[in-house]
């Protein structure tokens, strides 16, 4: 039986999960950093498997190093696209962002021991830099649906991890290649490079499921002005005669579209008046209306979870337990059974 690397096999695992992360796509804009970073992580791991499975060196000891240069700068531009919206030329972020590529070219040539150590700094301040921008938690991810705002959260926060995690691998492999003869390098790289590509890789896809909404036409937004008290009051009225929250793609930059107000004011406002993030405030609102639709109608629970604005039951059921602490059906039963409750929210 002809020897297969575990390289190969999650190689085929990673275009799986690339086909998958493509068919959820839907009307929106997809995060092709994302879906890209993927792929060039199925084809490093081929690489990976061709280097120490057959021993095969040449072209992928150029096309290596190349690639894994390309994947920080991938990683920090598919959490941007959640972020912010840039107004740099296209070409200006292309050319910012090929610099580590650029570097490790120039290395191929001039100083190839140099190469392992320049990925590994490229890795940590990619890292580091998107631990900045999520700094905020989940208010940071302006462009992200207010639904899936917690889940790419936590999936940008690995990817950080796994850049990390590589960067500490390619660390002990270059000191293996230069004091141990490389004893412990194939090892190394097959299981720790291997896993760092899945998690990275996996947070990817989980991450690019939030897309950022289309650009809308509502209002411009003013200058920073006005008291948490004002704002929250602002915000308070367009949910109660809009009912924004039902909109499925409404995200941070769009409610602040909407209400003609900086993003960051209406950030802090909810932030130290009710002591929770944006997004747990508006799934507050849907969860409430969930509720009196639960209580008032008989409806299935699956049209009340796209009525007030949620795409999938996995967040509709944990938002509802987290304000609730049970279940939409137990609500039901519970409200059939006694007198009515009111769910507590925070004004």
């Amino acid at each position: 039986m002809p020897f297969v690397p575990l390289s190969f096999v999650v190689a085929i695992l990673l275009l799986v999960l690339f086909a998958a992360a493509l068919r959820h796509g839907d009307e929106r804009p997809a995060n092709r950093p994302f879906l890209a970073l993927i792929l060039i992580s199925a084809f490093l791991s081929l690489l990976s498997g061709l280097r120490w499975g057959y021993g095969v060196h040449g072209t992928i000891m150029i096309l290596a190093p190349l690639c894994a240069a390309a994947v920080p700068p991938l990683a920090y531009a598919g959490v941007t696209e959640l972020v912010r919206r840039s107004r740099a030329p296209l070409l200006h972020r292309l050319a910012l962002h090929a610099v580590p590529m650029f570097i490790v070219l120039v290395l191929l040539v001039t100083w190839r021991d140099a190469i392992d150590m320049a990925l590994v700094l490229s890795f940590v301040t990619y890292a580091v830099a998107i631990l900045l921008l999520m700094r905020s938690g989940t208010d940071a991810l302006r462009l992200a649906p207010f639904e899936e705002a917690a889940p790419a959260y936590r999936a940008i926060l690995f990817a950080a991890l796994a850049l990390l995690l590589s960067a500490a691998i390619d660390t002990f492999v270059f000191f293996d290649l230069t004091w141990m003869g490389g004893e412990y390098a194939p090892p190394l790289i097959a299981g720790g490079n291997l896993a760092s590509l899945v998690i990275l890789s996996i947070a990817a896809a989980t991450a690019s499921r939030s897309h950022a909404a289309r650009e809308t036409g509502e209002a411009t937004v003013r200058s920073e002005t006005g008291s948490d008290k004002e704002t929250l009051s602002a915000i308070e009225a367009l949910m109660a005669t809009k009912r924004v929250y039902r909109d499925v793609d409404l995200n941070l930059d769009r409610l602040a579209r909407k209400l003609g107000i900086p993003a960051r004011q209406i950030s802090t406002a909810i932030n130290r008046a009710t002591g929770k993030n944006v997004s747990q405030y508006v799934n507050e609102h849907r969860i409430a209306e969930a509720c009196a639709l639960l209580t008032d109608t008989d409806k299935p629970v699956t049209e009340i979870m796209f009525e007030v604005g949620f795409q999938t039951k996995s967040n509709f059921n944990r938002e509802f337990r987290r304000v609730t602490e049970m279940s939409p059906l137990e609500w039901r039963e519970r409200k059939a059974a006694t007198s009515p409750i009111a769910i507590e929210h925070d004004p």
